[in-house]
């Protein structure tokens, strides 16, 4: 399913599971660049917003509670300095808007300024059943079509300054879905975990197919699963559901052995958008800051790798395809 160009096996990178964002960026000078981190003042992405300002980098912030966004952009200051808090700039987008989506890629490309990093980090999970735009299936239309259409809308700042990274966050979530292509918005019966999976596989194969559209230009794009966090990603659970599942205690504390911290689970699409590891690479699934193996055909228990069907590119172009029919928008349409 893989080819030459985009090995989807391990480099033996020397981080892991425990690695934290700053590890990744030590020595690492941003000066210059400018990322874009959907959903970057939350969870993983105000990790990842904040390690990337530390590093010199420009961030800018889409969000859809702009003053929540302004506030914990605040916060960085008090954290990492004034001087960091001042490389983070906020603007607003609803993913699940379209129009939203366009005005602010039109406001991005009016600054004239390239996007060296684009981070679609923002998504909802496992969400009360809810329908957004046309009809269309909240977590399909928020996760994956809401970024698909900001990454073409902003493909002339992506491709404008040469050797850009787009990374895609995925999650293990992927190994509970392909795409549902006979019922993909979920009209036939709604599984909010379902319709998770099929959000995360759709994730994985967005960056297969716009890296292989793209890197003729100099963009990459990477997909990854940033491992197993508590952040306000589970305020659609009940607290009944989360220690049924292992992950909190009756107090409401945290006892799953294998989960990260925010820190640690920015780390690996950090490495993704920065390190040299992946030069010449992409169109790969990461975790763990390292590219992941994919799932051996049969071995339906293993929550690690990729499944072959996220990575699969007939499946990408497939996808590509219905989300450009969908929202209207393809930058590489001929």
């Amino acid at each position: 399913m893989t080819t030459n160009q985009s090995p989807q096996h391990k480099l033996g990178s020397g981080f892991g599971a425990g690695t934290t964002a700053g590890e990744v960026l030590q020595g690492v000078d941003l000066s210059g660049r400018l990322a874009i981190v959907t959903g970057g003042y939350s969870g993983l992405g105000l990790e990842t917003t904040r390690a990337l300002a530390e590093a010199g980098a420009r961030v800018v912030v889409p969000a859809r509670r702009r003053s929540a966004a302004e506030e914990a952009a605040a916060g960085i200051g008090e954290q990492s300095g004034a001087e960091v808090a001042e490389r983070v700039e906020v603007e607003q987008l609803d993913l699940a808007d379209l129009d939203s989506v366009r005005r602010f890629a039109e406001d991005f490309l009016d600054s004239g300024r390239s996007a060296d990093i684009v981070i679609d980090n923002a998504g909802i999970m496992a969400c009360p059943e809810t329908r957004v735009g046309p009809g269309w299936e909240a977590q399909f239309a928020t996760n994956h079509l809401g970024h698909f259409a900001l990454v073409n809308r902003l493909w002339p700042a992506i491709s404008g300054g040469g050797g850009g990274r787009v990374v895609s966050v995925s999650s293990r979530g992927h190994h509970r879905s392909p795409i549902r292509w006979d019922d993909v918005h979920f009209e036939q019966g709604y599984d909010k975990w379902a319709a998770y999976g099929q959000a995360k596989t759709a994730n994985v194969l967005f960056a297969v197919h716009l890296d292989a559209l793209a890197k003729d230009a100099g963009v990459r794009a990477f997909s990854l699963h940033p491992g197993g966090i508590l952040t306000p990603l589970q305020r659609h659970l009940a607290a009944e559901e989360m220690v049924a599942a292992g992950w909190i205690d009756e107090q409401g504390n945290q006892i799953n052995p294998n989960f990260k911290t925010p820190e640690q689970g920015a780390a690996t699409q950090v490495w993704a958008a920065t390190s040299p590891q992946l030069a010449g690479m992409g169109g790969v699934y990461c975790e763990d800051c390292d590219i992941a193996e994919p799932v051996q055909e049969g071995d339906e228990h293993t929550s690690s790798g990729v499944r072959t069907y996220a990575i699969d590119p007939d499946q990408a172009a497939r996808l590509w395809n219905l989300s450009a029919e969908l929202t209207g928008v393809d930058a590489f349409a001929r």
